[in-house]
């Protein structure tokens, strides 16, 4: 799922709501009859994201294997194809999800609670998904997960070593085809709603159009990564509230969860080759 958080309209309001006084405006202390602190407490620090970010990540991990046992199959009838359950519930963790997103995108405040939820909804149908994935191309989960780990440890030091800059011009470039990208799916999911699941498959194929496709957008969710690690870091400098290490950590697993998706995905198509 892509991840359309992280853009100047947040930091902006985030900004507003939370950062310290500029320097040179004025300060009024507040009268007291004690002396008066010139820290502030409770504000964003890298320490605190890491530490919602793992926290979102074990639940996701525990609804993930609750997800991977409630799936079964393959089923196999005499001279039918395999057959793969998917639980009823793992759609209800898309919707779940989603809401989740969106309402997280109004209400940032809120990411302390839809985060957790998020990350259980999300966990059971990414475990279900993958069991399906498993079934039919034995090892791939390990590798999409290996990968994933790798584009992710990869980005993080070209993010903290200056090679990737995001710049308002790279900010806005990448959250423009994100949206696409989203808009994209979204007129995808509904074509095969109303037309059958068989009126949009090339895509899907392991044709050169296909895994180029993949490609494209696992580069995109690549970069996406940049965008999190550059709101973190601008979050913790602004000094915004420790309700937005919650609100970093959400988005941050929202985009390695696509990015896992997307390169499941791909490494489909290539076996299929």
């Amino acid at each position: 799922m892509p991840n359309p958080m992280f853009n100047e309209s947040t930091m902006r309001k985030a900004s507003k709501t939370w950062a310290p006084p500029q320097p040179g405006t004025d300060y009024i202390p507040p009268i007291t009859d004690g002396p008066v602190t010139p820290w502030r407490t409770g504000v964003m620090t890298v320490r605190g994201t890491i530490s919602a970010t793992a926290v979102l990540f074990a639940l996701l991990l525990v609804s993930a294997t609750a997800g991977w046992i409630a799936a079964t199959g393959p089923t196999v009838a005499e001279g039918q194809p395999p057959i793969y359950h998917f639980p009823t519930l793992g759609l209800v963790g898309v919707l779940v999800g989603f809401a989740c997103v969106i309402l997280l995108y109004f209400k940032p405040h809120l990411a302390k609670i839809l985060g957790p939820i998020y990350a259980l909804a999300q966990g059971f149908f990414l475990g279900a998904i993958s069991k399906g994935y498993e079934t039919y191309y034995d090892g791939i989960v390990v590798q999409a997960a290996g990968a994933t780990i790798a584009v992710f440890g990869v980005m993080l030091v070209l993010y903290r070593t200056g090679i990737i800059k995001v710049t308002d011009r790279f900010r806005r470039i990448v959250i423009s085809a994100t949206m696409g990208i989203m808009v994209f799916y979204g007129v995808c999911f509904l074509i095969r709603l109303f037309a059958g699941a068989d009126s949009i498959t090339f895509l899907a194929e392991p044709s050169l159009l296909g895994i180029g496709f993949s490609l494209f957008v696992a580069g995109l969710a690549a970069m996406n990564l940049a965008l999190d690690f550059d709101f973190i870091e601008r979050g913790v400098q602004q000094g915004l509230s420790k309700d937005f290490e919650w609100y970093a950590a959400f988005g941050l697993l929202v985009t390695v969860v696509w990015l896992y998706l997307e390169l499941l995905r791909l490494l489909a198509k290539l076996r299929d080759r």
